[in-house]
């Protein structure tokens, strides 16, 4: 008679805790940014100033600024634990990689715009302060969580490299489409001024 021992293997798509720890501090970090759009709605901050008018269509890209932000935040943690109702390796692989390329493409855009003014090329270097360079290290940090979330992610369930690309490539023009179609949409309203 042969006897078996049982042993409570951790599954090979459990994060270490390292992983779980960058998990947790991306949420935080998308929460706390949602956070600070959450108080413009609250302290009606967009209600004064020259574009008071224009409050109502302000509000809705705030809003859908803090579903993105809430998504975000969502896509973190659920790619560190292991809720079986929730297993979607295929979709969460899209969204992971999606959110790394649009954060390292924004940070970019910015790092790229400070060497302009740096250079002299697009303003001046003055136009530089503490806060501006806070900002873009925060969204270069949230980038990289991403990037290391997606790569942990994609390797603990062999997702296909092609999962990846559709995220890379599809999440930044998916959002940059949403974020001309709805001021658009809302300029035609008369909710937004023409930009």
């Amino acid at each position: 008679m042969k006897t078996h021992l049982i042993t409570s293997q951790v599954p090979r798509t459990s994060p270490g805790p390292g992983v779980t720890v960058i998990g947790v501090l991306v949420a935080l970090w998308c929460i706390a940014f949602a956070v600070v759009n959450i108080v413009f709605e609250v302290t009606d901050y967009f209600a004064r100033g020259p574009l008071a008018e224009y409050t109502a269509g302000i509000t809705v890209m705030n809003w859908l600024v803090v579903g993105f932000k809430t998504l975000g935040a969502a896509v973190a943690l659920l790619s560190v634990v292991n809720i079986q109702k929730l297993h979607l390796p295929a979709i969460m692989t899209v969204l992971l990689w999606g959110a790394f390329a649009t954060l390292g493409l924004y940070a970019l855009g910015s790092v790229t715009q400070a060497l302009g003014m740096i250079s002299g090329f697009a303003g001046t270097a003055d136009q530089i302060d503490l806060a501006g360079i806070g900002y873009v290290i925060m969204f270069l940090l949230a980038a990289a969580g991403f990037g290391f979330l997606a790569v942990s992610y994609s390797r603990r369930y062999g997702t296909r490299r092609g999962y990846a690309v559709l995220g890379v490539v599809g999440a930044p023009v998916v959002l940059g489409l949403i974020l001309i179609a709805v001021p658009k949409l809302l300029f035609t309203f008369g909710l937004l001024p023409a930009y």
